[in-house]
């Protein structure tokens, strides 16, 4: 397996999504170490007691310190970068310190994995940042950008660049759904509108998903899972079926619909039975998975946009219990 014998950093490695990767690594992939890049302190105290591993290593630190990052990325053979300030409130309300993490944040990982020469680097993107509308969108879209054009920097060293790109976590800090079972038992949940839809996915399966891209990457990719939308109206009805749902109207930076491939990028995006790949535009990529009738199994997207309210998978209200295990 490429990820057995394999020193991974995971930058916002105490999060929901870098927690779960680490377990996930250690049980089935035997990597050599995992270090886990983040600020907390009591965060990285609470994991390393989890999962009392000693193959991890735990690093204090922040992306914007690209100096800590060479260092923490000495002889790492695999990147995954998924710290970010994600909050949206958060984000319009802070917003240079939204751009001095996501977007400055991402220069210094770009930098610091050139200068140490990490051979992989796949960075957690969001549904968010196709026709952002609000701060957060943008900063991740800007990180995307310069995670793929990296590639143009490696010349003949063995490094690559790729993106992930998914829509929320079922259950995942932030969620949506903590919140609506919190309200529920007060009897009255808050929706900001009837017909708002999202993407939804577990943290099981973006983990799986991240680690199955790790593999096959070639570099430059944005890799997209096909994944179900659901009504958030439905959402709150699910997980809190006797409470009142109130229509509050949307909050600033809000989206009606989220949006996965835009229209433009469908034309030089591939389809494959569960997942997409948008290609880039750019020089440095080779023949690779362009090259018609070769090995990749994908074939080109028909033109449009993939988006949460245009999707032809919906989650029902059974399905998405199932998944919380209600």
């Amino acid at each position: 397996m490429p990820l057995t014998d394999k020193i991974i950093l995971i930058t916002g490695g105490t999060g929901s999504f870098g927690t779960a990767l680490t377990r996930v690594l250690l049980d089935e992939y035997n990597p050599r170490a995992i270090r886990i890049y983040s600020r907390g302190e009591l965060l990285q105290d609470e994991m390393a007691r989890r999962f009392n591993d000693g193959r991890l290593r735990f690093l204090i630190g922040d992306v914007r310190d690209r100096d800590r990052l060479r260092r923490a990325m000495s002889g790492v053979d695999v990147v995954v970068h998924a710290a970010a300030i994600k909050q949206i409130p958060t984000a319009e309300y802070n917003p240079s310190e939204a751009v001095f993490t996501n977007i400055n944040g991402a220069i210094n990982v770009i930098d610091a994995a050139l200068d140490t020469g990490v051979g992989k680097v796949m960075a957690i993107q969001t549904d968010k940042n196709c026709y952002p509308v609000n701060l957060y969108g943008a900063t991740k879209l800007v990180a995307e950008k310069l995670f793929i054009q990296a590639n143009v920097y490696t010349g003949a060293r063995k490094q690559i660049f790729s993106c992930v790109r998914y829509g929320n976590v079922i259950g995942s800090r932030g969620s949506v759904i903590p919140l609506f079972l919190q309200q529920g038992a007060s009897g009255k949940v808050t929706v900001t509108d009837e017909h708002m839809t999202r993407f939804w996915l577990t943290l099981e399966q973006g983990v799986r998903f991240v680690i199955d891209c790790l593999e096959r990457m070639r570099g430059g990719e944005i890799f997209v899972p096909k994944i179900p939308s659901m009504k958030v109206v439905d959402i709150a009805n699910a997980v809190a079926p006797e409470a009142d749902v109130e229509i509050i109207g949307l909050r600033a930076g809000e989206k009606l619909h989220e949006m996965l491939i835009s229209e433009e990028e469908s034309a030089h995006t591939l389809e494959f039975d569960d997942y997409f790949v948008i290609t880039p535009e750019f020089a440095f990529w080779g023949d690779g998975y362009r090259e018609q009738g070769d090995s990749s199994g994908g074939v080109p997207m028909e033109r449009g946009r993939y988006g949460s309210d245009n999707n032809e998978w919906w989650l029902t209200k059974d399905e998405l219990r199932g998944l919380l295990g209600q």
